[in-house]
C-alpha cells in the first residue's frame, strides 16, 4: 500500500507541475520572438533558440552585473521548434535588427557515441570567428544534421549515426544558417548534449507535437498518467536538461563576455 500511495503522490506531483507548466505557456504570447527589450539595429550579434528552456541559464546580464564588459550588442529571438517556425521567425528578427552575426543555440541529441551529456559543441562559417574562443572554454567542433522529427530511440540515433556521419541532430540550425548565407550574414551553431547517443528518450516527443511544432500539455499529462511507471525516467531526464542548459548558458556568457563587435 505504501508504495502505490507514493506512486499516486508522485504522479499528483506531476500532474501539478504539468499543469503549472501548461497555464504559463497559455499566458505567454505564442512563446516567440524577441526576449527582453529590442535592441537598436544594427546588432552585433543575433542568437536563436527554438524554445525558452534552451535559454534557462543563459543571462549575459550576470556577467554585467559583476563587472565584466560584453564585448558585442546582441539580441535574443525564441523561434519555436522546427524548420517552419525557424523559417519564419528568424527572417522577421534579421529583416528587424540587422545583425552583423548569427548563432543558433539550444539542445541537440548525441550520434557520435564519444559526446556526452552536457558536451557543448559547434560548426560555424569561416568568417564567423568563434571557434578559438569556444574551443578555449572546452566546446568541441562537430557536424549537426537538421532532422524533420525528434530523434527519441537510441536504435534512432544509431542509425542517423551511419546515415549522416553527423555527430549531433537538431531540429533548427540547418534551415536558421541557410537563411543567414542566403543574406550574408556569418553564422554559426552552438548546441549542448542534452541526450547521448546511448539514451532513448522516456517519451515519444513527436506524438505529444501540435500541427504548428508545440507540445501539446494536455496529451503530455495524458501520455505521463496512461504510463505512470516512466515518470521517475521524466525526472531524469529533466534533470538533464537543467545541467546542460547551464553547460550552454555558460559557454555563451563566455562568448559574448570576450567577443568584440
Amino acid at each position: 500500500m505504501s508504495g502505490e500511495r507514493n506512486e499516486t503522490g508522485l504522479v499528483g506531483r506531476w500532474v501539478r507541475q504539468v499543469s503549472q507548466a501548461w497555464n504559463g505557456f497559455r499566458r505567454r504570447r505564442r512563446g516567440r520572438g524577441p526576449v527582453g527589450a529590442v535592441a537598436s539595429p544594427p546588432v552585433g550579434l543575433l542568437l536563436f533558440f527554438a524554445v525558452e528552456e534552451e535559454m534557462k541559464f543563459f543571462a549575459p546580464h550576470r556577467a554585467a552585473a559583476k563587472g565584466f564588459s560584453l564585448g558585442t550588442t546582441f539580441q535574443v529571438w525564441v523561434t519555436g521548434m522546427g524548420r517552419k517556425n525557424a523559417a519564419e521567425n528568424v527572417r522577421e528578427a534579421i529583416a528587424c535588427l540587422k545583425p552583423e552575426r548569427v548563432i543558433t543555440a539550444g539542445f541537440a541529441g548525441g550520434l557520435n557515441p564519444t559526446l556526452r551529456c552536457g558536451t557543448v559543441i559547434y560548426d560555424e562559417d569561416f568568417d564567423a570567428g568563434f571557434g578559438p574562443d569556444l574551443e578555449e572554454s572546452g566546446a568541441l567542433p562537430a557536424k549537426f544534421y537538421c532532422h524533420r522529427r525528434v530523434a527519441i530511440t537510441a536504435g534512432e540515433k544509431a542509425a542517423l549515426w551511419r546515415e549522416t556521419k553527423a555527430d549531433a541532430v537538431e531540429m533548427e540550425s540547418s534551415v536558421i544558417r541557410t537563411i543567414c548565407r542566403e543574406l550574408h550574414i556569418p553564422s554559426a551553431t552552438i548546441r549542448v548534449i542534452s541526450d547521448d547517443a546511448h539514451q532513448d528518450l522516456p517519451l515519444d516527443f513527436n506524438a505529444l507535437m501540435t500541427s504548428e511544432d508545440r507540445i501539446n500539455y494536455l496529451k503530455l499529462i495524458g501520455a505521463v498518467l496512461g504510463h505512470p511507471g516512466r515518470i521517475p525516467k521524466l525526472i531524469e531526464f529533466q534533470r538533464q536538461t537543467i545541467q546542460a542548459s547551464q553547460k550552454l548558458g555558460a559557454a555563451l556568457e563566455e562568448l559574448l563576455r570576450v567577443e568584440r563587435s
